[in-house]
């Protein structure tokens, strides 16, 4: 899930891949703003209320919603950095270490979330999360060749919408059009669900449930990663 890449890709393992880091990716978004009223992964509502800010000439707010886009164009730029170095060097599970590094970071966040008070420390809190969904999306963009986008469902909607029409017009090419559909339903339904456990979890354990979606992504990388050394 973690090794192949592109083409190497078949359906299921993109959906596999999808639906682990859409529900990662869901839960850390939703967590976070049940902690700070904010958006980690929402580069689309941060762009426009960073815009609506900044014309209505609230320019400390407005300088908030930028450092969002910064730290998740910050996160991705060191995930793909990472990978293509690493992809230079022949590291085949590099994109597991991108997600253990991913892991590492949000267990960094979970500790600091359960040591501190959230009054303190939300607007830190609510950048590094946007830095992590940045390598996170990165990952899993580059992997895939684009297929899997897992931080935001926006562009998935719009592919389901295309899917749709392509099963109306075009026959002959209704599996290739119910595959593609497979793979971007489930990336909606795994954010939407991986959200609801998310803001779930977080009122009930707090910082903790960033140390556990850690814990979920390091049991699939850490595998990956020893497949990978016997390949």
């Amino acid at each position: 899930m973690l090794i192949r890449e592109g083409d190497q890709r078949s359906l299921d393992i993109d959906v596999r891949l999808a639906a682990l880091l859409a529900g990662i990716a869901g839960a850390v978004n939703a967590a976070g703003f049940q902690a700070t009223g904010f958006f980690s992964a929402n580069m689309t509502g941060n762009v426009s209320a960073l815009s609506d800010y900044f014309g209505l000439g609230k320019f400390g707010q407005a300088t908030f919603f930028g450092s969002l886009v910064v730290a998740f164009i910050a996160g991705a730029f060191g995930s793909g950095l990472l990978i293509e170095l690493g992809r230079r060097q022949g590291v085949k599970a590099i994109y597991a270490y991108s997600i253990t590094v991913e892991a590492g970071l949000l267990v960094v966040v979970g500790i600091f979330d359960v040591l501190f008070p959230i009054s303190g420390q939300g607007m830190t809190l609510i950048v590094c999360l946007s830095f992590i969904m940045g390598i996170q999306n990165a990952a899993s963009t580059r992997i895939s060749h684009a297929r899997v986008r897992t931080t935001h469902v926006s562009g998935m909607a719009t592919d389901i919408g295309l899917g749709l029409a392509a099963l109306v017009v075009s026959p002959p090419d209704r599996p290739s059009a119910v595959a593609r559909l497979k793979l971007y339903s489930s990336t909606i339904i795994a954010f939407m669900l991986g959200g609801i456990v998310g803001v779930c979890s977080y009122v009930m354990a707090g910082g903790a449930l960033f140390i556990a979606a850690a814990a979920v992504l390091i049991a699939v990388a850490v595998p990956q990663v020893l497949r990978a050394k016997k390949m």
